[in-house]
């Protein structure tokens, strides 16, 4: 469903993502694994169309993000990092908005909307408005603005930070389940994570994949300690939790 070949991005002199190729099964969920400024969102940007490629090419479900972006972007639900939520407006709101502008209407926007809000356990928050909302609850709308359209690849980018521990727990668990019907990208820097969700995980240091495997297999390589491995590969610290 996601397959990305020779992807490089440069600022200027700066490479941030160095010829980097990878490819996501429907059923399977990829993790992103690297430290703060490993060229994660990079690559999650340009997967989306977010940002402009500088080398490479990317196909969404066999559509180039390149020659036909519009087509690849219906395919996919995309949360960024830092996702922006309008505070003036119910949840409800926001995600019918969300929906309308995903070309939904009538009796299919109302299924839509029901359906996220039921997915990502937002039925005590939906009619509130989203200034008041916990850190655990905006985020969880914003995951549920990127499955109104039942999109068949999801892109997250740190998907659980700010949570806390029972917000991790629940978000994980909503990625294991929704990775069973569709294509999953997300990045992390939290080693747990791994574990609980991917069925496939990828190491990124200074823009290039430097580890490549399932959680087993990476963890095996890193003489059974995942830990362990990413500091053979990489220059920089990373959260063991």
């Amino acid at each position: 469903m996601i397959e990305v070949n020779s992807l490089t991005k440069r600022f200027g002199h700066k490479v941030a993502v160095d010829n980097l190729s990878f490819s996501v099964k429907k059923g399977e969920v990829l993790g992103f694994l690297g430290p703060n400024g490993a060229g994660k969102s990079t690559t999650m940007r340009m997967v989306t169309g977010f940002l402009p490629v500088t080398e490479g090419s990317i196909e969404i479900g066999g559509v180039s993000m390149i020659a036909k972006p519009m087509a690849a972007k219906k395919k996919i639900g995309y949360l960024p990092e830092s996702a922006p939520l309008y505070n003036d407006m119910t949840v409800k709101g926001f995600l019918k908005f969300c929906a309308s502008m995903r070309g939904l209407g009538g009796s299919s926007r109302k299924d839509a909307v029901e359906k996220a809000i039921e997915t990502c356990f937002l039925q005590s928050v939906a009619h509130q408005s989203i200034e008041t909302l916990s850190k655990g609850y905006r985020h969880r709308t914003c995951l549920a603005q990127s499955l109104l359209h039942d999109p068949e690849v999801l892109v997250l980018d740190e998907p659980t930070d700010g949570l806390d521990p029972n917000q991790k727990r629940e978000v994980r668990k909503l990625i294991r389940n929704l990775g069973k019907e569709k294509a999953i990208l997300f990045s992390t820097h939290i080693l747990e994570e791994v574990h609980e969700v991917c069925t496939r995980a990828v190491i990124v240091d200074q823009g290039t994949i430097v580890a490549d495997g399932t959680p087993e297999e990476l963890t095996k390589q890193g003489g059974g300690s995942l830990y362990d491995l990413f500091h053979k590969v990489t220059t920089s610290e990373i959260t063991a939790a």
